[in-house]
């Protein structure tokens, strides 16, 4: 693969469905930030990424800090000098309902999920602006180059019960995603956002080793299937690419058919 001048940051990229976006970028001759807590899988990722030909680098991130967030930025710059694709993943779940979630954890939530997202968003589109200023860059040529993809899910649209925090987050995402396109989109920067299904990461682990819990997750998945991180990344990757240059303010739900289902599937049998 012909390598790119183009950069990417992936903030939660250490692991799951972030990391399976990483490696897309790197694959595809992108540069890639690995931004995440995970210091050791972070750091490990950036090595196979490439670290020691200056084609990867790790940066220890709390999004929900403003200082950490400025940190961010400043590493991508002394590194690659610019700054063209963000892929909003970092993300936390806590359980509890409207009757059992403590305020503390709510709070976590939003701070991870919102706050992070709209903090690392604001920083890139200021650096990417910034670049298209400097460049003198016409709009239509932005539009192939700059692209923020924020990760929601099919609980913006859905509910969980004993997930009120995460979900109330990922519908603001879906929020913030269309404002975001629309007070960019004159520069050519383009806004999206990815809302995936069940996939195979850490956090459905334990449905995974339950037959019972499966059956009930394919249940509602029509494609009878859960989704691997890479199937997700493929989405990223096309929204990121010149592909997707007249897509902008959108949410693309990658869930196995799960929204299009008004009755359980046969695959629960």
């Amino acid at each position: 693969m012909a390598q790119s001048d183009r950069v990417a940051i992936v903030t939660g990229g250490a692991n799951g469905i972030g990391r399976a976006c990483a490696r897309r970028f790197a694959e595809d001759g992108l540069k890639v930030v690995i931004a995440d807590r995970d210091r050791d899988s972070g750091k490990s990722l950036a090595e196979e990424l490439g670290a020691d030909k200056d084609r990867a680098l790790f940066v220890d991130c709390d999004v929900s800090d403003k200082l950490s967030v400025a940190n961010l930025m400043a590493e991508t710059r002394s590194a690659f000098g610019r700054l063209d694709i963000l892929v909003n993943n970092a993300g936390i779940v806590a359980k509890g309902d409207i009757l059992s979630l403590e305020t503390d954890d709510f709070d976590k939530v939003l701070a991870v999920n919102l706050r992070g997202a709209f903090l690392v968003a604001r920083a890139a589109a200021r650096q990417m602006i910034d670049q298209i200023e400097h460049d003198d860059e016409r709009p239509d040529d932005c539009r192939k180059r700059y692209a923020i993809i924020n990760m929601s899910s099919v609980n913006a649209v859905v509910a969980i019960a004993d997930q009120l925090a995460y979900c109330a987050t990922k519908g603001a995402i879906n929020q913030m995603t269309k404002s975001m396109a629309l007070a960019l989109a004159a520069q050519g920067v383009r806004v999206n956002a990815v809302g995936p299904g069940s996939i195979n990461t850490d956090v459905l682990k334990a449905v995974l080793e339950d037959r019972k819990a499966m059956g009930k997750v394919l249940s509602r998945t029509p494609l009878g299937k859960i989704g691997d991180p890479d199937e997700i990344a493929g989405v990223v990757a096309f929204l990121a690419s010149k592909d997707a240059s007249y897509i902008t303010g959108e949410c693309i739900y990658a869930d196995g058919g799960r929204l299009a289902l008004n009755y359980l599937s046969s695959s629960s049998d």
